[in-house]
């Protein structure tokens, strides 16, 4: 895949590998409803494809789709193929990912991430609007793709079940770099397999000794992709670096540091290629804005050597020109599910072999390449899989158990899946939907879990702001979801001076005990602001993060809006003030996350895993924890301690009626209705079961009330009175 932004030729174009085999593809796809093409990364298909596919006339009968795994990626291969057919971005060719559509009514080649493709499938299932559907970077099993691989073969692989409501067959295309295809045919019916050969040069790899077995959890590799960088700058001959780190905060520390050793040196003594005079240092991420998406991808000033400092997206999302050296760090950031804490948290862990190989390779492009592996051998044999376990398989699925349903696919378990999922997986993602009313008892889904999976926002979030409608307070929530939905709008800057003077404008916007209201503060004083980003600037936020919180707002609102002009939308009224209301309605998303403050500054959760978390430095709350007794939390960072982050002190009344939801119903209750086999006698059987509780509850609540009736001074007082009242009639009965 050549995909770089900028002007491009077709003539440049036309030397990719993939194009000695366009005959052969495009009469694959006439002949076969699916396809497996697989071939390395560069070799032009996710550029080129869609282009042959367009000119050969799919794009006649409906839209040819494209989904890939990255926002960025799906933006930066959008712009390319609209330049190389000479067409303006957002007409013929388009993309689509969240929060962003930049399509039109004329767009025929639509590139999209793999979660915009399922919204559309649950507006609609048979995909009517598209003619030819491709699955990009399939190897690297984000949950989507594997659900929408489950969909597509559910839905498109018998032929007169995937002709109802369309007027010709979907024609399914699954494009891969590193997937095993004996497996992926075999699951797509033994369908067709088309191998597209790479253009590479021989990649020389050499281990380091940083990193070794033990070093999993060390961040020691960042200090040693910096030294690395530098050497190969000063000791090797012209050619651009790609370096490999795992988030934003590492890769702009790391620019940082590669920033002031290059000043620091004499290019006439200091660099052995004396054609080399100058370093320029770019880093690239998935939340990037466009403008300095595109100096990665052009070509740097003579004389001058290019360094991309990235995370794994540039392993096979985008190819970068003129690379000649990699440095591997040996780590990639992934969202797991940690059962201790019931969440899904990032986590910082050794890539696979699999992985290491696709980013050695991008040093093989355009000419004999090197890379330098941060980590041992040692490191490479004891700690990195060989394939990274797929994301259905580490993630919760509350979101695409939720989709499903919605789709009418009710045996979630039976669900044809290309690796399955842990059935505990799938039960508690049922157990979640079922506490937040967006299931029924019966696994159905009920008018709330309709309303629910319109969102593209985790669970929680949609619930609380769904609350926060029916009570008329949206305008208050709309905006927290938004800055959730972004990355961290905090500037943390490098140097102790800066670092007082960004701690103590944080602290300043720290108006209340309450990190949601926080962020409804910066965002209400940025917006308002005649001047925005030199608002930003002062108060050391990330204007681009703010900006991007600004096109969330408002499409969230929109979709809010749409729902309620639907006849059934709930609504509520309250009574109290309004910073009330807003704790309130976080906490109908958020009683999963309660806390109560057990010793010191420790706080223990209420969901039955009793965990032992702490207040993250970064809240407002943080030193203040004497002041409160429950709070809520949007998600926990593992350290070697659980701290808790973005949290809001709450009453215990808020949350005492929707505590037991979080025990109410076993996950094993759940097994039958995950499989659509529940019975009316399990149902009878259930609700026998919670009305013997409910009896039991009204029971000891009577007892209760008439131990504290004994207990309190009157009855305490009538009784003694009748005590001596009884022994003076039992004294006078004595008497002679």
């Amino acid at each position: 895949m050549s995909k770089v932004s900028g002007r491009h030729s077709k003539h440049e174009s036309a030397y990719l590998p993939i194009h000695q085999h366009k005959a052969q593809l495009i009469e694959a796809v006439k002949e076969s409803d699916f396809l497996v093409v697989t071939g390395e990364t560069g070799s032009g298909k996710t550029t080129q494809l869609p282009q042959f596919l367009y000119h050969a006339g799919f794009g006649q009968n409906g839209k040819i789709g494209i989904t890939v795994p990255r926002r960025l990626a799906a933006i930066t291969v959008a712009q390319r193929v609209a330049d190389e057919m000479r067409c303006v971005l957002g007409k013929q060719v388009g993309y689509q990912v969240r929060f962003d559509d930049y399509t039109s009514q004329d767009t025929v080649v639509k590139y999209m991430t793999d979660g915009c493709l399922l919204r559309e499938i649950l507006a609609d299932p048979h995909l009517s609007h598209y003619n030819v559907i491709i699955l990009d970077e399939v190897h690297e099993r984000s949950l989507n793709s594997d659900i929408l691989l489950g969909l597509l073969k559910k839905n498109f692989s018998d032929r007169g079940q995937s002709s109802t409501g369309r007027s010709v067959p979907l024609k399914v295309v699954i494009m891969s770099a590193t997937m095993e295809t004996d497996k992926l045919s075999a699951f797509l019916g033994d369908c067709r397999v088309l191998t597209i050969p790479g253009r590479t040069f021989p990649v020389t790899c050499t281990f380091g000794s940083a990193v070794g077995p033990k070093d999993t959890q060390s961040t020691a590799y960042v200090k040693e992709v910096v030294k690395l960088a530098f050497d190969v700058h000063t000791s090797e001959t012209a050619g651009d670096i790609l370096v490999f780190l795992t988030g934003q905060i590492e890769i702009e520390q790391a620019c940082d540091q590669l920033f002031k050793k290059a000043e620091s040196i004499d290019y006439r003594y200091d660099v052995q290629d004396q054609t080399v005079e100058g370093l320029l240092i770019l880093p690239l991420y998935g939340s990037m804005a466009s403008d300095q998406q595109k100096a990665i991808f052009q070509p740097p000033p003579d004389g001058i050597r290019k360094c991309v400092m990235a995370t794994n997206i540039a392993a096979t999302s985008l190819t970068i020109n003129g690379i000649k050296y990699i440095i591997d760090s040996g780590f990639v950031k992934q969202l797991r599910h940690n059962s201790n804490v019931g969440m899904d948290i990032l986590e910082v862990v050794p890539i696979s072999k699999s992985e290491a190989h696709q980013r050695a390779g991008r040093a093989g492009r355009t000419s004999a390449g090197k890379c330098f592996r941060v980590y041992s051998k040692g490191f490479w044999e004891q700690s990195m899989p060989e394939y990274m376990l797929p994301e259905i398989q580490r993630t919760s699925l509350t979101a695409v158990v939720l989709t499903l349903k919605c789709l009418g696919v009710h045996d979630v378990i039976r669900f044809p899946y290309l690796d399955p999922p842990e059935e505990r997986f799938i039960l508690d993602a049922l157990k979640q939907l079922y506490q937040f009313d967006a299931i029924d008892r019966r696994g159905r889904v009920t008018q709330l879990g309709e309303l629910m999976v319109e969102f593209p926002l985790q669970p929680g979030l949609t619930r609380a702001l769904l609350k926060a409608a029916e009570l008329g307070c949206q305008d208050m929530l709309l905006p927290v979801a938004a800055m959730l939905s972004v990355e961290n709008i905090f500037i943390r800057p490098g140097g102790t001076d800066k670092q007082k003077e960004a701690d103590e404008k944080h602290r300043a916007l720290n108006s209340s005990l309450n990190d949601f209201a926080t962020l409804l503060g910066v965002f209400q004083s940025c917006k308002s602001s005649e001047r925005p980003s030199a608002w930003c600037k002062d108060n050391w936020i990330h204007w681009r993060a703010l900006k991007s919180a600004f096109s969330v707002e408002t499409q969230l609102r929109d979709i809010l809006h749409r729902l309620q002009q639907k006849n059934h939308f709930p609504v509520e009224t309250f009574v109290g003030s309004r910073t009330d209301m807003f704790r309130q309605c976080l906490c109908s998303g958020y009683f999963t996350n309660v806390a109560r403050r057990s010793v010191g500054k420790t706080f223990c959760t209420m969901d039955g895993r009793g965990s032992m978390v702490h207040i993250h430095p970064s809240s407002a709350l943080f030193e203040k924890e004497a002041k409160v007794n429950w709070v809520i939390f949007h998600d926990v960072l593992v350290t070697s301690r659980v701290y808790m982050r973005t949290v809001c002190p709450i009453r215990y009344e808020w949350v005492k009626d929707l505590l037991p939801k979080l025990h109410e119903v076993d996950v094993y209750d759940l097994s039958n209705v995950a499989r659509e086999e529940v019975t009316n006698e399990e149902i009878t059987k259930w609700e026998k079961r919670e009305a013997a509780k409910r009896q039991a509850e009204i029971s000891a609540e009577n007892v209760m009330k008439k131990l504290e009736k004994r207990n309190d001074e009157t009855s305490v007082n009538e009784a003694r009175a009748r005590y001596i009242q009884r022994k003076l009639q039992r004294q006078q009965s004595k008497a002679p």
